[in-house]
């Protein structure tokens, strides 16, 4: 749940980043009033340890994948 919301918190920031790159216009700090508002820095450290969390689901996914190709040997019926 907590990667969930996490993923959600970090796709939204990138679409605000999105936002700034493509019309250098900042959603966050246009409802905060600003971007070194303290709204506006909760918001951007929200999205930063977000972000940290989202990494985890990124490894999840390669532990996964080398855990595709590990095979286990069955014991031998004698």
């Amino acid at each position: 749940m907590v990667q969930k919301l996490a993923l959600a918190i970090t796709i939204i920031g990138a679409l605000n980043w999105g936002v700034v790159g493509l019309f250098s216009f900042d959603v966050v700090a246009q409802f905060a009033d600003g971007h070194a508002q303290p709204f506006a820095r909760f918001f951007y450290i929200v999205v930063g340890i977000s972000g940290l969390f989202s990494l985890g689901l990124l490894f999840d996914a390669v532990r996964e994948k080398q855990m595709e190709h590990v095979t286990v040997a069955e014991p031998e019926e004698v």
